[in-house]
């Protein structure tokens, strides 16, 4: 029989709980003394106190609930009581986004990580308005937009690399398809019956060049995919193919 919550008792931990990720490895009975912006996060924010729950994860054993021991001014002192979940598995795909302006690339950063991609490879195309990437603020939106949706494991986000480089050392046991305006096949019947690791490379506001385009479908591992009718900003099919992806091959049927 699966047992049942007694409503008159609060539940422990509560949704309402603050989550954050920590670099501490996680274990049962384990003191963390959070400072800096978790610590004012935690204490002049959320105005916790002795007692109060805390979800904390650490990106390698999964999700914890922890108690509040103490909460000063600038610090927050947790003890680890249980583990609610093991770090989840997510489908062996990459997002190779093209770089756009920084709100935009902000989006992306933030539904890739909701949407459950594995790795984020920023890309540099000759249509590209931008060239440079602040990793730090990039992983801390990463970072955020994981505890805002629940998720346990962080995606893995590399530096801006430029697509010929990407191209010469794409790993030969790993399909590319590639979100191409001019036509291809489309992206549900394409994503269905792949097998293995892959990974969805989407252009520029301008899109690929012509060159590009050719280097592109010259890769042995790349296939033209299409999103559509209309063409598509880049934040937009990024978001778009990641969604396609994940409803035919990936995570939203293994849904407790």
């Amino acid at each position: 029989m699966t047992a049942t919550h007694d409503p008159k008792i609060p539940a422990w931990p509560p949704r309402s709980a603050p989550r954050l990720f920590v670099e501490d490895a996680l274990s049962i009975g384990a003191i963390l003394r959070l400072d800096g912006n978790q610590g004012h996060y935690l204490a002049r924010v959320m105005r916790v106190g002795a007692g109060d729950a805390v979800i904390l994860c650490d990106n390698v054993t999964g999700e914890w609930a922890a108690r509040v021991v103490d909460a000063g001014k600038r610090d927050v002192t947790l003890e680890v009581a249980e583990q609610l979940r093991t770090r989840e598995d997510v489908p062996d795909l990459w997002l190779c986004p093209a770089l756009l302006k920084k709100d935009r690339f902000d989006m992306v950063l933030e539904k890739a990580t909701e949407l459950g991609a594995a790795r984020i490879q920023p890309v540099i195309t000759r249509r590209c308005v931008a060239d440079k990437l602040n990793l730090d603020r990039a992983r801390t939106l990463t970072i955020e937009a994981a505890e805002q949706c629940a998720r346990t494991a962080l995606p893995e986000l590399e530096a801006p690399m430029k697509l010929e480089a990407m191209l010469r050392d794409w790993p030969a046991d790993r399909a590319l398809f590639f979100a191409d305006e001019t036509g291809g096949e489309l992206a549900a019947d394409a994503f269905v019956y792949n097998e293995g690791p892959a990974a969805i490379l989407i252009g520029p506001e301008g899109g690929f060049d012509d060159a590009e385009r050719v280097a592109i479908r010259a890769h042995p591992q790349a296939k033209a995919i299409s999103l559509g009718p209309r063409i598509l900003r880049g934040e937009t099919a990024a978001i778009a193919a990641l969604s396609v992806w994940m409803a035919e091959a990936g995570d939203w049927d293994d849904v407790e």
